[in-house]
Protein backbone atom coordinates (compact mmCIF):
# COMPACT_ATOMS: atom_id res chain seq x y z
CA UNK A 1 0.00 0.00 0.00
CA UNK A 2 1.35 3.35 -0.76
CA UNK A 3 0.45 7.03 0.72
CA UNK A 4 -2.09 9.21 -0.76
CA UNK A 5 -3.66 12.97 -0.34
CA UNK A 6 -6.53 13.84 -2.10
CA UNK A 7 -7.57 17.34 -2.55
CA UNK A 8 -11.10 18.06 -2.79
CA UNK A 9 -13.31 21.53 -3.51
CA UNK A 10 -17.18 21.21 -2.89
CA UNK A 11 -19.32 23.24 -3.83
CA UNK A 12 -19.76 26.00 -1.24
CA UNK A 13 -23.31 26.87 -2.08
CA UNK A 14 -24.60 23.60 -0.47
CA UNK A 15 -25.63 23.85 3.01
CA UNK A 16 -22.65 22.63 5.88
CA UNK A 17 -25.45 19.51 6.36
CA UNK A 18 -24.55 18.26 2.94
CA UNK A 19 -20.71 18.90 2.86
CA UNK A 20 -20.59 16.51 5.71
CA UNK A 21 -21.90 13.91 4.07
CA UNK A 22 -19.55 14.47 0.76
CA UNK A 23 -16.79 14.37 3.13
CA UNK A 24 -18.16 11.02 4.57
CA UNK A 25 -18.94 9.55 1.34
CA UNK A 26 -15.17 10.43 0.67
CA UNK A 27 -13.80 8.44 3.10
CA UNK A 28 -16.01 5.83 3.17
CA UNK A 29 -15.01 5.23 -0.59
CA UNK A 30 -11.60 5.23 0.10
CA UNK A 31 -12.24 2.51 2.82
CA UNK A 32 -14.82 0.60 0.49
CA UNK A 33 -11.72 0.53 -1.68
CA UNK A 34 -9.51 -1.30 0.54
CA UNK A 35 -7.86 2.08 1.73
CA UNK A 36 -7.29 2.78 4.92
CA UNK A 37 -8.08 6.61 6.14
CA UNK A 38 -6.72 9.50 8.15
CA UNK A 39 -9.46 12.28 9.90
CA UNK A 40 -10.17 15.39 6.91
CA UNK A 41 -8.59 18.79 6.74
CA UNK A 42 -11.74 20.84 6.57
CA UNK A 43 -9.76 24.03 5.35
CA UNK A 44 -13.03 25.82 4.76
CA UNK A 45 -14.27 28.03 1.72
CA UNK A 46 -11.45 29.91 0.11
CA UNK A 47 -11.32 31.92 -3.40
CA UNK A 48 -10.88 29.97 -6.23
CA UNK A 49 -7.93 31.93 -9.05
CA UNK A 50 -10.37 32.05 -11.81
CA UNK A 51 -14.14 31.11 -11.97
CA UNK A 52 -15.15 27.57 -11.88
CA UNK A 53 -18.90 26.84 -13.82
CA UNK A 54 -19.18 30.84 -12.88
CA UNK A 55 -18.58 30.75 -9.24
CA UNK A 56 -15.62 32.29 -7.09
CA UNK A 57 -15.59 29.54 -4.64
CA UNK A 58 -15.35 26.48 -2.81
CA UNK A 59 -14.97 24.51 -0.13
CA UNK A 60 -11.61 22.84 0.39
CA UNK A 61 -10.75 19.48 2.28
CA UNK A 62 -7.51 17.53 2.51
CA UNK A 63 -7.42 13.80 3.26
CA UNK A 64 -4.26 11.41 3.78
CA UNK A 65 -4.96 7.83 3.11
CA UNK A 66 -2.79 4.62 2.22
CA UNK A 67 -4.42 2.64 -0.36
CA UNK A 68 -3.19 -0.10 -3.65
CA UNK A 69 -2.11 1.81 -6.76
CA UNK A 70 -5.46 -0.62 -8.76
CA UNK A 71 -8.05 1.35 -6.23
CA UNK A 72 -6.31 5.31 -7.56
CA UNK A 73 -8.84 5.01 -10.78
CA UNK A 74 -12.24 3.73 -9.45
CA UNK A 75 -11.39 6.30 -6.47
CA UNK A 76 -10.62 8.82 -9.33
CA UNK A 77 -13.59 8.21 -11.19
CA UNK A 78 -16.25 7.81 -8.12
CA UNK A 79 -15.52 11.50 -7.89
CA UNK A 80 -16.24 12.81 -11.29
CA UNK A 81 -19.45 11.42 -11.01
CA UNK A 82 -20.23 13.03 -7.90
CA UNK A 83 -21.54 16.72 -8.62
CA UNK A 84 -21.03 18.44 -5.50
CA UNK A 85 -17.20 17.87 -5.79
CA UNK A 86 -15.83 20.56 -8.32
CA UNK A 87 -12.65 19.41 -8.53
CA UNK A 88 -10.14 16.90 -7.10
CA UNK A 89 -6.86 15.53 -7.47
CA UNK A 90 -4.69 12.60 -5.91
CA UNK A 91 -1.13 12.78 -5.59
CA UNK A 92 1.34 10.43 -3.81
CA UNK A 93 3.19 11.36 -1.30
Amino acid sequence: MRNYEILYIIDASISDEDKEKVILNVKELVEKAGGKTEEPEKWGVRKYAYPVNYKSEGFYVLMNFEAEDSAIAGITNKLNINKNIVRHMIVAR
